[in-house]
């Protein structure tokens, strides 16, 4: 299986890194970050970088099409050379799969339309500017297009495709390599738990996805 993971300024670490973790051990997997430059990429925290090690015109296809999010999507949901690449990966994979806002990148790419789709609560909503159906669900399949919500979804999203693609034994293989056995000390992980007004406070913080 061949793994193609796109790499942007300022994408999410988490959005691209768990799902490698997962995506990666699975049986002849073999995965590629890819950028529209090669070298290093720095996150949206600006303390860490991955390393894109081909430019975008040197992958062609790809069995597994996986599209971060992070505050670095904003500037390209108008950036023909990454959507056109995107738009040309997605016509030979058997999954097109994205993290939190990675989701929009899909969408202006016009792969949604019509589609149920979800992404990080704070953009959730902009899906429908790009034709999706918005759903507040962790992980959405629709399809050969599976979506992620914000960040640490990816990594439920990636195990739940590991099990499609290589049987329910494997991925609870991968799941245990990695001890992923979640059990936060908070109850603050979605809209439906978290304390009243911190969702108010963190977009007074500008923590905003936006589609202008």
């Amino acid at each position: 299986m061949n793994i193609a993971i796109l790499l942007y300024d300022r994408f999410t670490a988490l959005d691209a890194v768990g799902p490698y973790e997962m995506l990666g051990r699975l049986p002849g997997a073999e995965v590629v970050f890819a950028a529209t430059r090669p070298g290093p990429v720095r996150t949206d925290l600006g303390s860490l970088a991955l390393t894109a090690d081909v430019p975008l015109d040197e992958v062609t296809a790809a069995d597994l099409l996986l599209v971060p999010g992070g505050p670095g999507t904003a500037g390209l949901l108008a950036d023909e050379e990454v959507l056109g690449w995107i738009r040309r990966i997605d016509a030979t994979t058997a999954w097109t799969t994205s993290v939190c806002s990675g989701s929009l990148l899909l969408g202006a790419a016009g792969l949604l339309k019509g589609r149920r789709a979800t992404s990080h609560w704070i953009c959730l909503d902009q899906l429908r500017l790009f034709g999706a159906v918005p759903v507040p669900e962790r992980a959405v399949f629709d399809g050969k297009y599976a979506t992620a919500a914000g960040v640490s979804a990816g990594i439920d999203l990636a195990l739940d495709l590991a099990g499609r693609i290589a049987g329910e034994t494997v991925a609870q293989q991968i799941q245990l390599v990695n001890e992923y056995d979640p059990r936060p000390p908070y109850t603050a992980g979605s809209l439906s738990t978290a304390p009243a007004g911190l969702a108010d406070t963190l977009r007074a913080n500008d923590l905003v996805v936006t589609a202008d």
